[in-house]
């Protein structure tokens, strides 16, 4: 057995150097209840990013953006990628950057008060990249994605740098037996925060028209992250160091850390439970949190949902997942931590099984494609399906089927001999009417020369005008569906042009009315297109066995999915944490969370990676098959975790650091 000290501990033990930055008093929850929700809000601070940025806007932002510039692909170093693919290898970069420093950083905020400083720098960065990822549109078009992904790279080098410090504050704010608590009540935070803004963000974008409207939404993301963070910075003090050392130049500081690492890894024995707890925890914080990172832009890209589609479904899934953080901290009361986080493993793997089903439902109407012909009998300009008199011998074809005659037939009329100037006006008058689809013109059509080239070759059978976009060159872009129509008189032209779906088409195409009714086509890069991929029979099945039978469109499937990730999600994340933080001496937090982070960091590289690898060698839905994998490797390393060994260690380190005698 320990003799044991009580969690406060009186100041004037603390020398003097970090008390500039904060006061050096040690907590527990019942000692300083402001600290527990100050150290809350920043979760409920920083989810401004995680959920109206990462999440729900900036993905479908940046997928149309890109789109624009580029069509479906850019050339980057010589290899043609997608949008998810940029998007997964910008995060995967700024977790390489974090990855590197965080374990030098705990180390050095171990020996001084610092963490508070270090996380009021960080967030600094995190949020003014934030924020200046609202001066996109000030860019030309070809610019602006690439200004968007490195402003979303800086911003997570803040946010996961921030989590290095955030994270080291948790073993001295409460007894082991609390960790949970505390833990999943900073996530439950976070979500109820981050639904909050997403509320206010979702009202905006449907209720307003604008340019200003998603600048705004970034701005105010940025805003509200650094604002609450003051709260965390005024309420949480720096924890106090014991025998903290004098201050460093850079050289010797750095020669200080990677000597501490050394000294660390070499007492792997020591802490041999935590050790495989850390590397349990690589593989399934890196499925966990790649599906976090990648959600957004794989739903825009390859389900086709709108952007207003996945604000929506984000926002259900926030007030989802905060009572569910808390029910996590009963079950594992109930339970154990260990079994708690183990079984929402379990249920990951379930989830991004599911998410490999998900597949937009097969058009079945004529309004769901992206280019619409509709035959317009008297060639007055107006489709037959909104026309009032169809064949231009009456006021309107209620009038004439009233009168109990064929409102489709210009002949048919209550005068036997109808005249004869009426037949030869409607002589070879029928026409065909094109117009896009809204989401088609929202996306508009791609300036890269591949779908401008087309868009020249098909001018007289697409709803195109010419615009001249910021860079001064003159491009092709679709025409308003609400504004005047316009006219495809050759129906050879209409059967020539559905020649174009190729493999290359993103679009899909539908006639009603003519000769030429019910003819259609759909290019193989359409989000319905399925058959392909080497995972894409598993789509077709549960799309034809199930999602179709029950009439479950995307909307509802990532919904579905979703919400049952947004019940694991705090939980897990929270449960992970708390786990760590039992096992880790309050002495050495900021050193062993600096691993913590590094372990995060490096899982955070690994995972988006090998989705942006898999996706760029065989399709997206691979890519998140290899996720799969990752949190399976990590459920079956907790076998081996015995959270009481790992306690034991860490109580027998901070008795050896703090002086205290064993019995």
């Amino acid at each position: 057995m320990y003799a044991t000290s009580p969690m406060l501990k009186p100041s004037d033990l603390q020398r003097c150097l970090g008390s500039t930055m904060s006061d050096t008093v040690e907590l527990d929850l019942e000692s300083n209840p402001q600290a527990i929700r100050g150290y809350a809000f920043y979760d409920w601070a920083k989810s401004s990013f995680e959920t109206s940025v990462t999440t729900a806007v900036l993905p479908a932002w940046f997928a149309y953006i890109f789109l624009k510039a580029n069509g479906l692909e850019a050339t980057v170093l010589g290899v043609s990628m997608t949008s998810d693919a940029i998007w997964s290898y910008s995060v995967s970069i700024a977790a390489i950057f974090v990855a590197i420093l965080a374990p030098s950083l705990g180390v050095i905020a171990d020996r001084r008060a610092i963490k508070i400083w270090w996380l009021r720098i960080l967030t600094y960065l995190g949020a003014a990249s934030t924020f200046l990822l609202a001066f996109a549109p000030m860019l030309g078009v070809s610019q602006q994605w690439v200004w968007l992904i490195v402003m979303f790279l800086m911003a997570n080098v803040g946010l996961n740098g921030a989590g290095v410090f955030y994270n080291a504050l948790l073993p001295h704010l409460g007894t082991d037996d609390e960790m949970d608590a505390i833990s999943n009540r900073a996530y439950a935070y976070g979500y109820l925060g981050g639904g909050l803004l997403l509320a206010v963000h979702l009202v905006m974008f449907l209720s307003i028209t604008g340019d200003w409207v998603i600048p705004f939404i970034m701005a105010s993301s940025g805003v509200w992250w650094l604002g609450f963070a003051c709260l965390t910075f005024a309420w949480v003090p720096e924890p106090p160091i014991e025998n903290e050392m004098e201050v460093l130049g850079v050289a010797d500081s750095a020669k200080f850390a990677f000597g501490e690492l050394k000294k660390t890894f070499g007492q792997v024995t020591h802490f041999r439970t935590l050790f495989i707890y850390m590397i349990a925890y690589f593989f399934f914080i890196d499925g966990i949190n790649s599906v976090s990172a990648l959600a957004g832009i794989y739903g825009v890209t390859v389900l086709g949902l709108t952007t207003g589609n996945l604000i929506a479904i984000i926002l259900i899934i926030q007030f989802v997942a905060a009572p569910c953080a808390i029910g996590f901290t009963i079950l594992a009361k109930r339970t154990s931590t260990h079994y708690a986080l183990s079984f929402s493993l379990v249920m990951w793997v379930v989830v991004i099984v599911g998410a490999l089903s998900f597949a937009p439902l097969v058009l079945e109407s004529h309004d769901e494609y992206d280019i619409q012909f509709d035959w317009d009998a008297d060639g007055d300009g107006i489709a037959d399906a909104e026309d009032d008199d169809t064949d231009g011998d009456w006021y309107s074809n209620a009038a004439e089927e009233e009168a109990g005659t064929d409102p489709l037939d210009p002949s048919s009329t209550p005068n036997p001999n109808p005249s004869i100037w009426l037949q030869q006006r409607l002589a070879g008058k029928g026409q065909y009417i094109v117009s896009v689809g809204d989401g088609t013109y929202e996306n508009g059509l791609s300036q890269s020369a591949g779908e401008q080239a087309w868009g020249l070759e098909w001018s007289d059978v697409l709803p195109l005008h010419f615009v001249e976009n910021e860079a001064g060159d003159t491009i092709y872009e679709f025409d308003n569906p609400t504004g005047p129509s316009s006219a495809v008189l050759n129906d050879s032209r209409i059967s020539d042009f559905t020649a174009t779906f190729d493999e290359g088409s993103r679009l899909s195409m539908s006639v009603q009315g003519g000769g030429l009714s019910g003819t259609t086509a759909l290019g193989d890069d359409h989000p319905t297109s399925l058959g392909d991929g080497p995972l894409d029979f598993v789509s077709e099945a549960v799309r034809d066995n199930l999602w179709k039978p029950i009439g479950f469109g995307v909307f509802m499937q990532f919904l579905l999915l979703g919400c049952m990730a947004g019940a694991l999600l705090g939980g897990s994340q929270g449960l992970a944490r708390s786990i760590f933080g039992q096992m880790v001496p309050e002495t050495r937090s900021a050193e062993f969370f600096g691993f913590f982070g590094f372990f995060g960091r490096v899982a955070a590289i690994i995972g988006p990676l090998l989705y942006g690898t898999l996706t760029v060698m065989y399709d997206s839905r691979v890519g998140i098959a290899s996720i799969c994998v990752l949190i399976v490797i990590g459920s079956v390393m907790m076998k081996w975790v015995d959270v009481d060994d790992g306690r034991r260690a860490a109580m027998e380190e901070d008795a050896r650091n703090r002086g205290i005698s064993l019995d």
